[in-house]
């Protein structure tokens, strides 16, 4: 029998600490959309994303009122465009990105992802016209999001691919100049990259899904948040131990999790397409009481980016996994703690005031659910630069056998200490310093390939 007093809970959540369905993410395949001629490749997406679409949004609503849980965003997750589009060059792939953008206008999605490709063994000729395409693509379209996983433990690194997306996103910048380099807000470069991940900008519909799949991502820092401080007060400072607030994350995180799989359960029936999972991420956003690192602040890292601030986050992400896996036996996608500097108005002060580093979101990264992400760098940065950053956070996904990425902002014409905002969800933060730029490049431009691991030779 479902308690009273658990009810009341969860009601709590929803009116007072900012719980929500982040994401409702609908995964198309859309490899029967290949076509060697462009404009009836572009028809057949179109078309198709429409007839499969095209109930989202009501659908959502209904279930929303139904359970009176808000769901904040709904998107599409689409096939990686590279080789759904194979065979097609440069121009022709910026016309399927205004395709895929014009699509999800009408069937009324927030953004869209999939415009990427799988490149961690080698690029294709269309992967690397795909790479070239992103300073327009990204620039000249409002919801088409990118992911391009160029790393696996099993794989290694594509340092070649590394080293182009260096430079694209450089030019990207450049492209969007106007808005301070935002359309790099919508490029994820991954290791690992996970199949049936719903959060933007990475989601991308990985060639084992199905035709069709609901995936959800539900999001509750606030609610940790306030478990925690609910157990201090309860138990005191003075009795309460590490292991009492792991277990307390872990409670919270299975109810966070049920409530997931409701709403993903009954949206994909009204559909008539298969449930996916339930992603478990604390992700947060610029409003006040919806932040991981006032979830660290509680736990008694008052600096963030102090040390004991990389054991706090490991904790904290290893709670929610096992919390979440406890509720459901399909949690999937990154399910963990999100740092997005810019999305997170605690970090964004701690990288104000000097306490949280470049460096030292690095080494955090090691431990939770993504990497470097919405992180503002100097305008001035070169390509390079970029792809070494971008290589060191490979390489910690790869040596550890997780999901890392970056989301990396170098933004025209300002230096580090400078401030931008791009507003909304997605925030505002100074611009971090990167040392020692340039001193890296003779080592990205050997390229080539960095080999797999050890650890890979699993069979």
């Amino acid at each position: 029998m479902i308690r009273s007093d658990a009810i009341f809970e969860t009601i709590r959540m929803f009116q007072e600490e900012n719980l929500d369905v982040r994401t409702v993410t609908l995964g198309l395949n859309l490899d029967d959309c290949s076509s060697p001629t462009l404009p009836h490749l572009c028809a057949k997406i179109r078309a198709k994303i429409n007839r499969s679409a095209g109930d989202l949004v009501r659908a959502t609503r209904e279930v929303e009122r139904r359970y009176g849980i808000p769901v904040v965003n709904r998107r599409l997750a689409v096939s990686p465009i590279a080789s759904v589009a194979a065979g097609h060059g440069r121009d022709a792939l910026v016309q399927v990105a205004k395709t895929l953008d014009q699509a999800a206008a009408e069937v009324g999605v927030d953004l869209i992802g999939g415009f990427g490709g799988l490149v961690h063994k080698g690029l294709t000729p269309t992967a690397k016209a795909l790479i070239d395409s992103l300073p327009e693509a990204l620039s000249r379209t409002q919801r088409v999001c990118s992911g391009i996983n160029v790393a696996t433990t099993r794989a290694g690194i594509n340092m070649d691919a590394v080293l182009a997306l260096g430079q694209a996103i450089r030019d990207t910048a450049a492209a969007d100049q106007a808005h301070h380099g935002f359309a790099c807000a919508k490029l994820v470069v991954f290791a690992n990259m996970p199949e049936d991940n719903p959060f933007m900008a990475g989601a991308t519909h990985g060639p084992g899904e199905a035709d069709a799949v609901i995936n959800i991502g539900v999001s509750g820092p606030g609610v940790v948040k306030r478990a925690l401080q609910r157990l201090i007060e309860q138990v005191g400072t003075e009795r309460l131990t590490l292991a009492d607030m792991a277990e307390e994350i872990k409670l919270t995180a299975f109810r966070i999790t049920r409530v997931g799989e409701l709403i993903g359960r009954e949206l994909a029936e009204r559909l008539n397409v298969q449930f996916g999972i339930v992603d478990l991420s604390l992700a947060p956003t610029p409003k006040v009481g919806d932040s991981i690192g006032e979830i660290l602040q509680t736990m008694g890292i008052a600096a963030i980016g102090a040390p004991g601030s990389t054991a706090a986050l490991a904790l904290l992400n290893d709670a929610v996994k096992k919390g979440g896996a406890f509720a459901s036996s399909s949690v999937g996608g990154l399910s963990g703690a999100f740092i997005p500097v810019m999305e997170d108005a605690t970090l964004a002060t701690a990288a104000a005031e000097g306490s949280l580093t470049l460096e030292k979101l690095e080494a955090m990264t090691s431990v939770c659910s993504v990497g470097l992400d919405m992180v503002a760098i100097p305008g001035s940065t070169s390509g390079a630069t970029i792809a070494a950053i971008m290589a060191d956070e490979m390489a910690i996904g790869v040596v550890n056998n997780k999901t890392t990425a970056t989301r990396i902002i170098p933004v025209a014409g300002k230096a580090a200490g400078d401030y931008v905002s791009f507003g909304g969800l997605f925030g505002a933060s100074v611009i971090l310093p990167v040392r020692c730029p340039g001193d890296n490049d003779a080592f990205v431009r050997f390229a080539g390939h960095i080999p797999a691991p050890l650890q890979s030779l699993r069979n």
